[in-house]
């Protein structure tokens, strides 16, 4: 019976040894987990948020890329054969990147809708920062074009190059300096000989910025957007606006096609213009600097 006693004792003072192991490393890990400051745990809910946003970013754009593959070669059909396809690429991942870290799905636009006007903005962007030659280049550019012009008319052939640098008052050397300059920035064509003979071609210059490859896509990407915007109008709010700004007709006459007086033409047409800008709005164009 003694035996039996001090077995259940030994057994029992275990047990309660046991006991405070486990609620003294409970206790530790609490007071360790106390310790941490509410900083600390900010911090590092943040750095796990900003993370999981960046991981998003990444897999969304690495989805889109073909859009912005697609985008570029449309837009490099238009442009001359030296623009280099893959600058268009670059600009437009940028863009891309741009729109994954602006998009909010809150607004119930699709991405892919939102993305590609971006996506179309930094690649003209990039375009339009292709400066091709400086403003004092670009003057010079200017002289000599005219100083050609009016020689030609004046001699009813095309000048030597003595008669133009005589013209514009330099040595034939530095004219010969010029046009190598010209040449090296595509302001006249490459193929433009420089012997002097009555058969000299006049050199080729460059079109009105209007007429640029840049200013032409942005154009037609705008007509584009316009039109479908357009197309969730009602049919007399699309004949107003179309006779408006397509015909060049005054509301009154407007009016008269219509058969409503011209204060009506007018709230029509302020109208569509209110119910067009949300449809641009909702894919993520505010103004027609997006283009």
């Amino acid at each position: 019976m003694g035996i039996s006693v001090t077995s259940r004792t030994r057994s029992a003072r275990a047990k309660i040894s046991r006991i405070d192991v486990k609620i003294g490393g409970k206790s530790n890990a609490t007071l360790a987990t106390a310790q941490e400051s509410p900083e600390t745990t900010r911090a590092a809910k943040a750095a796990a948020a900003e993370q999981a946003r960046i991981e998003l970013r990444d897999r969304v754009v690495l989805e889109h890329l073909p859009l912005v593959k697609a985008i570029a070669v449309r837009v490099h059909e238009n442009l001359p054969v030296h623009v280099d396809m893959d600058d268009l690429v670059h600009a437009g991942i940028l863009g891309l990147f741009d729109a994954a870290s602006k998009y909010n799905p809150d607004k119930q636009v699709a991405f892919s809708s939102y993305a590609k006007h971006r996506i179309k903005g930094a690649i003209l962007d990039s375009l339009r920062q292709l400066d091709w030659a400086s403003r004092d280049m670009r003057r010079r550019h200017k002289q000599v074009e005219a100083a050609t012009r009016e020689l030609a008319s004046e001699l009813k052939r095309n000048p030597t190059e003595h008669e133009i640098a005589t013209k514009l008052g330099i040595e034939p050397e530095r004219w010969r300096s010029m046009m190598l300059d010209l040449r090296n920035v595509g302001l006249i064509s490459a193929s433009t000989r420089t012997n002097d003979s009555e058969d000299l071609p006049a050199p080729d210059f460059p079109s009105k910025p209007e007429t640029q490859p840049d200013s032409i896509c942005a154009r037609e990407q705008l007509r584009s957007v316009l039109g479908v915007a357009m197309q969730t109008l009602p049919e007399r709010y699309q004949k107003v606006v179309s006779l408006y700004y397509t015909r060049e007709m005054t509301m009154k006459e407007i009016g008269t096609i219509l058969g409503i007086n011209e204060s009506r033409v007018s709230q029509i047409h302020k109208a569509a213009l209110e119910k067009m800008a949300v449809v641009l709005e909702s894919n993520g164009i505010s103004s027609s600097q997006a283009f």
